[in-house]
């Protein structure tokens, strides 16, 4: 598989090996003293090992303490880890939760304040003033493409309130997406990020904003993961498979700055009041939203009814269609085994109906469901998680 090279506006280098690219890279760039910024999973994998390997000639540090959604105190431990390697540079190695706080770190290697000061909701949000080090992402999943994205998501430790830190300055400098990274995520894993990237081109497609570049691209987003994501979940080494689901996510991500819309408030409010995965949780409650907002985007779920193969669609009208579109979603997830409601989950913390309240009050709260098709109340908020319980 020839690796293939892109700016959108991030230099992407894509294929089977890109990950071999890396060590010329930062030494064409005059980098000598990485850090590389990873999480707990990925730092007991051979992967890691293989990877400073090949770092060869580079003294590579490794700050590894992520797990779960990421939150302010690693950023402040990684940019601690940063200062004291006396490093030049930031590799971001892993999953959504690693690239974000790998950002996070890279922002305040010589930025005063807290990281939090940064969000973009802040009272008296904190401007990014200084040249940031150089910044480089390889994905070791394919769901949230945090790696050609503009924005870091980081919560607070005690709330777990995510905050948004979103500007150009964050952008990857060299983006080496590689689909051997991906190739021994587990079924589980594979599932939750996917369906975190199908909802990032569904939610992108579907959002009002007047933005056709991201349309073409979201619907091909689509179009891809539908296809890909049953495949690379069934075989976790379809090369093939995981390689169109790695560009289906870079194309969410891409795509998202169109905004995204109600399935990503749920999702987050699940992750604050519940710590439940975000794509996990994107999967969870996107065919329930979608169910919401068929009145207000009939025709534009028809087309992704389309995009996404769905049998016989071709024959049904445009509300049938739209309609045979929120089935699909349900049948996906079923194939999958992304739980249809919020009792079927397993081994994390149960969401009951206790829970409605704080949930509500974290999805009001966020913006995305400001771009959403259909206006969502704050009683419409509350029939969704009442349905999906």
């Amino acid at each position: 598989m020839a690796i293939e090279r892109f700016s959108f506006p991030t230099t992407i280098h894509f294929g089977a090996g890109a990950r071999r690219l890396v060590a010329a890279h930062l030494k064409q760039q005059g980098i000598a003293r990485p850090l590389i910024v990873t999480d707990r999973g990925v730092a007991a994998l051979p992967l890691l090992r293989a990877f400073r390997d090949e770092l060869a000639g580079l003294h590579a540090a490794v700050f590894s303490e992520i797990w779960g959604n990421p939150v302010r105190s690693q950023v402040v431990q990684g940019a601690a880890a940063f200062k004291a390697h006396n490093a030049d540079a930031v590799i971001g190695l892993g999953g959504g939760a690693a690239l974000d706080v790998a950002k996070a770190v890279a922002l305040m290697a010589h930025h005063p304040g807290d990281i939090l000061d940064y969000a973009w909701d802040h009272p008296n949000v904190r401007a990014i003033t200084l040249p940031l080090p150089y910044f480089v992402a390889l994905p070791t999943t394919a769901g949230t493409g945090s790696e050609v994205g503009r924005s870091s998501v980081v919560s607070d430790d005690v709330t777990h309130i995510k905050k948004i830190i979103f500007s150009p300055a964050l952008l990857a400098k060299a983006v080496f997406a590689d689909p051997e990274l991906t190739l021994d995520l587990p079924p589980a894993i594979t599932a939750a990020t996917g369906m975190d990237a199908l909802t990032h081109n569904v939610e992108s497609y579907l959002s009002p904003a007047y933005h056709p570049l991201c349309d073409g691209i979201a619907l091909e987003g689509v179009r891809i993961a539908a296809r890909a994501l049953p495949m690379a979940v069934r075989d976790g080494h379809n090369l093939q498979a995981r390689s169109d689901m790695l560009m289906s996510s870079l194309m969410g991500a891409i795509a998202f700055q169109k905004d995204l819309g109600a399935v990503h408030s749920c999702a987050h409010a699940l992750s604050t009041v519940a710590d439940l995965h975000h794509g996990l949780a994107n999967g969870i409650m996107i065919d329930h939203v979608m169910r919401f907002n068929l009145p207000s985007a009939t025709a534009k779920m028809a087309e992704l009814a389309r995009v996404a193969g769905v049998p016989g669609v071709n024959a049904l009208g445009e509300s049938a269609a739209a309609e045979a579109f929120i089935a699909w979603l349900g049948k996906m997830k079923s194939d999958l085994g992304i739980p249809a409601t919020l009792r079927e989950l397993d081994g994390t913390r149960k969401v009951t109906s206790a829970d409605i309240a704080a949930l509500v009050e974290v999805a009001i709260n966020d913006i995305c469901h400001q771009t959403n098709p259909r206006r969502c109340e704050r009683a419409d908020f509350e029939r969704i998680f009442a349905a999906v319980l």
